[in-house]
């Protein structure tokens, strides 16, 4: 099938969405045709490197930038002192979550003491990449070692500091409970209580291309064009002017093509901000590229929490209460959205299950480590993990199958639209639907029946099933919301669709995708409305300058909020291309109809004029209604009245050998609902991307530190990114449950693979291990990790039976 072939023709409206369509973006990208930061080409362009601090902890003595002065090429070399002055304003934290969070001042280069290993303390400009990392490596700093802060008990008893100003490694707590009384009486009351500790281990986010970034000052006055490597050009370009102090008028920022970002692209880097005070400083051209190697410290990491949850239950295995207390781990310093990220998850400790009392509370601390932030999820994985993986436990304390218990507490289809307990109010959901329909295609009970086989005659290659039921709130808004938990921006989006007078259409739009096909699917979303061909739309994004409005693409936000901003901006221009049509067919404008890309009068179809006719009509403004403004254009500002909550369920079969430890993914079964969906193409491919980093976590992937702070995966040697040799084929389906909320009925599915995998995962590990006595186990399950924990129990056993 070829670009521009759908399965269904279009023609009328309804005729475009839900087809199967290639992306339009990917054969500039299969062919290399794509322009990357590093591949954008600039005579007298400089480059940019960093010195990075070589301890986890330390004040500077010195730094000592006379031999990389020295070196050809080199142009200027600044240490942290050097520039303290020239920032308007510290790095920013767009989300201050309480009044007394505490948050250290952070300058893009350290000037007194380093909090992480890679803090950048100088920085060096050349005449070449080579040259300036070469002049870096020159660059002499001697550090006074401070004791590391790693392991985050340790970090919140305070017993050494990372951050000697705050007095205190703790940032801040916050505390949602709406009736603590009825939680503690459900667990007084229980009949079942689950009390688990889990813990999310640090993640380093492996884009394809890493970071980049390159400033080009206009050779006349004081404007900035900004090339980054980017999730959110728009925010970048207001935090660049709040940063550096040059006006937001005298900044243009752009995303060009952009390489994947799963959250860690959703900030503001001391490298965006350095750069352009350099370029403003140099009046040259200045360019930065991270290493890979850069890039495991330099750039955020993920999750990293200590999650504690106890569940109550009645005799049947009925939830009670859910309480929810987290230790978070903020790194060394608060970037852009990091304090929020934990929040995000305060709402979903009840899962898709009907839970009366509930209480949460989160105490963040600061460790010396790379700052954490979003990653793909972003709060969601980790409170599904905790959900699933205590629900699992639920059903082996009250004796059912992980099916049952699930069962028995669902959120029921007729209880929707759902207020739950948390606060939020979920539009729809058929959460049983979903899980028979995976239960279905894994053939569960012949897994069972295989388990049981395999059990019973003692095989050294024992099958384990995990069930993971998820739900999350994705599109992150309405505004008012983000603003009562104290987040900066808003939750809206804007888009400008334009019926050009050839009758091409143009759609602006403020998201800014890397990697998720809004090209794709922002045309066919206006096709379909305009019943005319997708290829006949140019989609307009990632340049401020071209869309200057705009929320940027992060949190499974860009179809719910952006795309549903196109086709509300789509049927103004309809409407107001109707009253244009009905003027020249003399005809009411509620006779037309709008088929083939031509209104027709009702009744009578020889009476038609195309919508290209109007779009020229409309551009010589010879004809128009009296009062009408000439050419078609409108746009919208939207900002939704709820989240979207897209669920699913998803199943996970192992093999793993009793021997040595190793497990091996066998199947994995996905069946999601994210409503009404634009392209189903597109949502395969986003589920099968988050599938794999959820997994990755489960199985393989963990930033480790030791006891001094020094990264021990820095590279892809250490720290194993899976490849496909390492997954089986994914099994997925679908179900349709529109959301009520908006008009298209979409919901969000970038994020929905890797909420629901690692738990599912792990459900499967630990029900592999079972009959061993093990329990629980912590990620990643790496074969040792496994092999520890049937030693440790056969151990205990051993003890016990001789007792």
């Amino acid at each position: 099938m070829t670009a521009t072939e759908a399965t269904t023709a279009p023609g009328s409206a309804g005729a475009v969405l839900g087809t199967r369509r290639l992306r339009t973006e990917d054969p500039p990208l299969l062919t290399g045709e794509s322009l990357f930061v590093a591949d954008i080409k600039l005579s007298g362009c400089l480059h940019l490197a960093l010195v990075r601090s070589t301890v986890a902890h330390g004040r500077i003595l010195s730094v000592d930038l006379g031999p990389a002065k020295s070196m050809p090429g080199v142009v200027a070399a600044f240490s942290g002192a050097d520039l303290k002055d020239a920032w308007a304003a510290p790095m920013p934290c767009a989300w201050p979550v309480t009044a007394d969070m505490l948050s250290p001042t952070h300058l893009p280069l350290a000037v007194e003491t380093v909090a992480y290993l890679g803090d950048a303390v100088a920085a060096v400009v050349a005449e070449s990449e080579y040259a300036a990392r070469d002049a870096a490596d020159a660059v002499v700093v001697e550090y006074d070692p401070l004791p590391a802060v790693i392991h985050l008990e340790d970090a919140l008893s305070d017993r050494n500091l990372v951050h000697e100003e705050l007095g205190t490694n703790s940032s801040y707590t916050w505390e949602l409970s709406p009736d603590p009384v009825a939680v503690e009486a459900a667990f007084a009351a229980a009949a079942h209580t689950v009390s688990k500790r889990y813990v999310q281990q640090r993640l380093i986010p492996s884009a394809m291309e890493p970071r980049g970034v390159l400033v080009v000052p206009h050779p006349y006055g004081g404007e900035y064009t900004v090339y980054s490597a980017t999730q959110i050009p728009h925010i970048l370009k207001i935090m660049l002017a709040i940063t550096t102090g040059i006006p937001e008028t005298s900044l243009r920022v752009i995303a060009p093509s952009v390489g994947g970002g799963f959250g860690s692209k959703l900030n503001v880097y001391a490298e965006e901000i350095l750069a352009v005070v350099l370029a403003q400083r140099l009046r040259r051209p200045i360019r930065w590229v991270e290493e890979r190697s850069e890039n495991s410290v330099a750039t955020i990491q993920g999750r990293g929490q200590i999650q504690h949850i106890d569940l109550a239950a009645d005799s049947g295995g009925k939830i009670t209460a859910i309480r929810v207390k987290l230790l978070a781990d903020m790194g060394a310093y608060l970037q852009l959205v990091t304090p929020g990220v934990p929040l995000l998850g305060a709402f979903l400790y009840t899962g898709v299950y009907d839970v009366p009392a509930y209480s949460f509370s989160c105490t963040s601390v600061f460790t010396t480590m790379t700052p954490t932030d979003a990653y793909r999820g972003a709060g969601r994985p980790e409170a599904t993990y905790a959900i699933e993986r205590a629900i699992d436990a639920l059903a082996a304390e009250v004796g059912v199958d992980p099916v049952e218990i699930r069962r028995r507490n669902f959120v029921r289809e007729e209880q929707f639209p759902y207020a739950s307990v948390a606060g939020l109010v979920y539009d729809t959901g058929r959460y049983a639907l979903a899980l028979d329909k995976a239960l279905d295609i894994a053939g569960y009970q012949g897994l069972r029946d295989e388990q049981a086989r395999r059990r019973q005659a003692g095989e050294t290659k024992q099958l384990g099933i995990g069930v993971s039921s998820y739900m999350e709130m994705c599109g992150l808004a309405p505004s008012r919301v983000l603003g009562s938990l104290n987040y900066t921006a808003g939750g809206w989006e804007a888009a400008t669709v334009r019926l050009l007078p050839t009758g091409k259409v143009q759609v602006v739009t403020g998201t800014s995708p890397h990697g998720q096909g809004h090209e794709t699917a922002w045309a066919m979303i206006a096709a379909d409305r305009l019943t005319m061909s997708p290829d006949d739309i140019e989609v307009i994004h990632s340049d401020t300058a071209m869309a200057p409005y705009g929320m940027d693409t992060y949190g499974s936000r860009s179809l719910p909020v952006g795309g549903v901003a196109v086709a509300l901006a789509t049927d103004k221009v309809i409407d107001k291309a109707r009253e244009i049509a009905a003027h020249l067919l003399e005809a009411a404008a509620e006779d037309l109809e709008l088929t083939d890309g031509s209104f027709r009068v009702k009744g009578s179809p020889t009476m038609e004029v195309a919508l290209g006719a109007v779009a020229f009509e409309a551009f010589s403004a010879h004809n128009l209604p009296d009062g009408m403004e000439p050419n078609l254009e409108a746009s919208v500002h939207y900002d939704p009245p709820n989240f979207s909550f897209p669920f699913g369920t998803h199943i996970a079969v192992v093999e793993l050998d009793t021997d040595t430890g190793q497990v091996r993914l066998n199947r994995y079964i996905a069946v999601d609902d994210c409503g009404n969906q634009v392209n189903p193409l597109i949502v395969e491919g986003q589920v099968h991307g988050g599938i794999v980093q959820g997994v990755a976590q489960a199985m393989w992937e963990e930033a480790l530190y030791d006891d001094d702070g020094n990264l021990l995966t820095s590279t892809m040697i250490d720290y194993l990114v899976p490849a496909a040799s390492e997954l089986p084929s994914f099994e997925t389906a679908s179900t349709i449950t529109p959301s009520t909320t908006n008009v298209l009925g979409v919901k969000g599915v970038g994020e929905a693979g890797t909420i629901g995998s690692a738990p599912a995962v792990m459900n499967a590990i630990v029900d592999a291990l079972s009959p061993f006595g093990v329990t629980d186990l912590d990620m990643p399950a790496t074969p040792e990790r496994i092999w520890r924990a049937m030693a440790q129990a056969s151990a205990m056993a051993q003890a016990e039976g001789e007792a």
